[in-house]
């Protein structure tokens, strides 16, 4: 018998489902709701896919992951560039749940592993942070752009508040990693790689659990940093990366420089790109890519960081 894909299009309020026998229909985006969809669709066997959406997704992951029913939580842009491929150029939450099925059908893209909860508290947490460090900068912009000294006594004490708070975060963070003996020991062995701290493993942790389960291409891609193709005829385009989980993208650039910086073995990769007349830009995005390749395999052994003497 043929897998059945279901499409569920994610909204604040409400779930558009999209059956390919059954056709369209909408529930609310509540616990009991989802758990009833996700009940029946555990005892059905179908498989349900959705997009990852910024958090509203949550009550459903949470449902199938409780009823043990198979899904897939998909990238938002890799299910809209499936959409233009196949001619949908239109965007409604029904179009979208049922182009959803369609992705389903055709890719039959791989069961999402379930998260536990302990992760689900770090991501939480390192939310939680990434949010209270961009209001702090915008306030640190704030106090840049005005003289009144009543506002920019207002704005420091803001700052100072936001200091604390980040701060409580950062020590919620390293309760949950000790409380864990497998992620106690791979943030030990994040952190053996100089450039890496407890932020940069600890959004590794939450934002990429598959690090240490898959190869180095596929863990590139989902970091979205693995190099596109842009070539046409004789033509060999620049490789550019794009798509992928832009956070985790984010923090690898960052612990790439600091550790192009503080370990011989990254500050000779990037050198020699760079001597390659490479831009610094790209000499630090494959530098990027060359580490999450060295955690990766890290992970996967079981093993520690060790510096690779330049010959």
């Amino acid at each position: 018998m043929d897998q059945i894909y279901i499409g569920v299009d994610v909204a604040k309020a409400w779930l558009d489902i999209y059956h390919p026998a059954r056709g369209a229909k909408r529930i609310e985006n509540t616990p009991l709701s989802v758990r009833s969809f996700a009940r029946k669709a555990a005892r059905e066997g179908v498989w349900v896919i959705f997009e990852a959406s910024g958090g509203y997704d949550r009550v459903l992951r949470d449902g199938l992951e409780a009823a043990q029913a198979s899904f897939s939580r998909v990238n938002p842009r890799q299910a809209r560039d499936f959409a233009r491929a196949m001619g949908v150029i239109g965007k409604t939450d029904r179009v979208d749940a049922r182009m959803l099925a369609t992705f389903g059908q055709r890719l039959q893209p791989p069961q999402t592993p379930p998260g536990s909860p302990t992760r689900q508290a770090l991501l939480a947490q390192i939310t939680r942070r990434r949010q209270l460090v961009e209001m702090r900068k915008q306030e640190v912009t704030r106090l840049q752009q005005t003289t009144d000294c009543d506002s920019r006594s207002d704005i420091k004490s803001l700052i100072q508040l936001l200091e604390r708070r980040i701060e409580k975060v950062e020590t919620r963070i390293a309760e949950i990693i000790r409380s864990s003996p497998e992620l106690a020991e791979t943030d030990r062995q994040l952190k053996s790689v100089p450039g890496v701290g407890m932020i940069v493993a600890a959004t590794l942790m939450a934002e990429l659990p598959e690090i240490g389960s898959t190869d180095r291409r596929k863990i590139a891609a989902l970091a979205g940093l693995a190099p596109i193709a842009r070539d046409s005829g004789q033509r060999n385009g620049r490789r550019v990366i794009g798509g992928g989980r832009a956070t985790v993208r984010t923090v690898l650039y960052l612990a790439a420089l600091h550790a192009s910086r503080h370990s011989a073995t990254f500050r000779a990769f990037r050198q020699k790109l760079q001597d390659a007349g490479k831009p610094v830009k790209a000499a630090l995005t494959a530098t990027a890519r060359k580490l999450l390749s060295v955690l990766n395999s890290m992970v996967a052994d079981g093993s520690y960081f060790r510096e690779v003497q330049p010959i």
